[in-house]
């Protein structure tokens, strides 16, 4: 999955970017961080592992 792609699916779940780390970015929904690898293209089963973490977690 492209990283644009998994960002955009983040901000649809209510995260914002949150900082930059040493490799991932840090996205957050307010309560749980979640480092996101900075490649253009994210491995798919962690992105879907990112993206169910994201759609289970209370805004």
């Amino acid at each position: 999955m492209k990283k644009k792609d998994l960002e955009k699916k983040l901000k649809g779940y209510g995260w914002w970017f949150k900082r930059s780390g040493g490799k991932h970015d840090i996205w957050t929904n307010g309560e749980i961080e979640e480092p996101v690898p900075r490649h253009r293209e994210v491995n798919e089963m962690t992105a879907k592992k990112i993206l169910k973490k994201a759609s289970l977690s209370p805004c």
